[in-house]
């Protein structure tokens, strides 16, 4: 049989056949853990054959070859961690505020979709607790970069309509910080889903953990949502630090003016990034978000 996968904790995957009956399933033997460098061979939205051991239980013997998927760098595991697979698009969520707005991290988001070769777009939260006039300028630059931006409040349901209408049957994983309010999202674009929302630490103005594992839901219109795990930080690996500035769309053709080639766009003389950074050209904090990086590829390439 063939279906796909919604969930997955230890060994044990619930399983959607094409008829829409689901089966707990685990791995037969050791097949799929070693054709993959990341350590977990399943996650959500993989297509996966499967022999059914009874009427409410299987075996998965093959996983299908896959469109693309969104993975993150675990570095206590030295491995790729798949958030979810065979995806029309990602939304990485953030919030206006509490938690506060963290541009840097959604730029580390929108280079790990792009090495899996999923679309992204960004959606910034909580808008209804006031957007200061330094986000929207940020905001800005991603759609100058041709990157859809959507701003809601999951609470007051402005801008929910829009959110409805890009999921529309489209299979789309949702991805961001904890804290930022996308449980309360998924309540809003599912009815009668009721998830529990989790709530901010009043010491770190950080959300708490609440959803543990990446699950793979049903919305209106045909369309499917991921949801996942809250995560503070997002590592970029697999980029020669060399090569990073390709990664950044915005220094495109301004990298070509640099006097010194390979340039870092740190301290080389007439360099035509931070001659652009000055002009207004790129925005000075995507270029902080790209120095950031560059020192974490040349510090820990041990990733």
């Amino acid at each position: 049989m063939t279906g796909t996968i919604y969930s997955g904790i230890k060994n044990i995957y619930d399983v959607r056949s094409k008829s829409g009956e689901h089966f707990e399933c685990r791995i037969k033997g050791k097949q799929l853990r070693e054709d993959e460098q990341s350590y977990n061979p399943l996650a959500p939205g993989d297509v996966v054959s499967f022999d059914l051991a009874d009427s409410q239980r299987g075996f998965i013997t093959d996983r299908h070859a896959r469109v693309n998927r969104f993975a993150r760098w675990n570095r206590k595991r030295g491995a790729w961690q798949t958030i979810a697979a065979n995806l029309d698009g990602l939304l990485c969520v953030i919030s206006a505020t509490k938690p506060p707005f963290r541009p840097r991290f959604v730029d580390r988001v929108l280079i790990a979709a792009k090495q899996g070769g999923v679309p992204s777009s960004i959606l910034v939260n909580k808008v209804d607790l006031g957007v200061e006039p330094w986000i929207l300028e940020r905001v800005e630059v991603w759609r100058s970069l041709g990157i859809e931006v959507l701003l809601c409040s999951a609470v007051s349901k402005e801008g929910i309509s829009k959110v409805k209408d890009m999921i529309s049957n489209r299979t789309m994983v949702l991805f961001g910080p904890s804290g930022v309010g996308k449980t309360t999202i998924i309540n809003a674009l599912i009815p009668g889903l009721d998830l529990v929302a989790g709530t901010l630490s009043a010491k770190s103005d950080r959300g708490r953990h609440i959803t543990n594992f990446a699950r793979l839901l049903d919305a209106p219109d045909s369309g499917k949502l991921v949801d996942t795990p809250g995560i503070r930080e997002i590592h970029v690996h697999g980029i020669a630090p060399e090569e990073l500035s390709m990664w950044f769309p915005d220094f495109d053709g301004e990298d070509g003016g640099c006097s010194f080639q390979p340039c870092s766009h740190r301290h080389e003389p007439e360099c035509g990034v931070r001659l652009a950074v000055e002009a207004g050209r790129i925005h000075p904090d995507r270029y902080r978000s790209y120095l950031r990086m560059r020192d974490d590829l040349e510090n820990n390439t041990q990733w």
